[in-house]
């Protein structure tokens, strides 16, 4: 059995997103520059099948690393609302997606293996279908903000990266609001930097 985690690009002021984000403006005013390191990587480019020769280097693995070990997805609404309107035809994911949603609508297949499954069951029920989709892979709690925070809460996630970009946003969305800190320690696992952002990689300390 995989682990269940999260991996998020965050501003230097702890934002996720900005402000006004929408299907029209994904990631919200500035947002797109927190992930402005991922978008140059090969192992990106190359997972979308996206032009471009790409970066390669420690951040590149990193980025591979990532995307070998996912076995499902976990998303949002709004999260899916903001990417369906802006993802390329192949959509950068290549496993199944559950799409936690009260407007139920018809599974989504996409080029390059990606299917979105749109569900209103309970987190619960949907970890243990994502779980079985991963088989002996990862399950990554994709986003939002309040999608991760309802599975930390819940004491599903064993671990995440947080990927700090030198940006500054001043306002927008942040990711570690609305926690459980009675039930939720970190302990640092990891940490490697480059001279475009700071990986760093936690582990998940539940208590009962």
């Amino acid at each position: 059995m995989g682990k269940v985690f999260f991996d998020i690009c965050i501003s230097l002021d702890g934002y996720i997103a900005g402000e006004n984000r929408g299907p029209e403006n994904p990631l919200g005013s500035g947002g797109v520059k927190i992930s402005h390191w991922l978008f140059q990587q090969k192992s990106f480019l190359e997972h979308l099948s996206l032009s471009g020769e790409g970066m390669t280097g420690r951040d590149n693995d990193i980025v591979e690393e990532t995307f070998s070990r996912i076995g499902a997805n976990i998303m949002g609404k709004r999260m899916f609302e903001e990417g369906e309107a802006n993802w390329p035809e192949k959509a950068p994911f290549g496993t199944p997606v559950y799409v936690l949603t009260h407007q139920m609508r018809e599974p989504w297949v996409r080029p390059g293996g990606t299917t979105f499954f749109f569900t209103n069951e309970s987190i619960d029920s949907v970890i243990e279908k994502a779980k079985h989709s991963a088989g002996s892979k990862d399950v990554r709690i994709s986003g939002g903000a309040d999608i991760i925070q309802q599975y930390l809460n819940a004491g599903y996630v064993d671990e995440f990266s947080i990927h700090i970009a030198p940006v500054l946003l001043g306002n927008g969305l942040r990711l570690f609001e609305n926690l459980d800190k009675d039930k939720i320690s970190v302990e640092i696992t990891d940490s490697i930097s480059s001279n475009q952002v700071t990986h760093i990689r936690y582990k998940v300390v539940k208590y009962n």
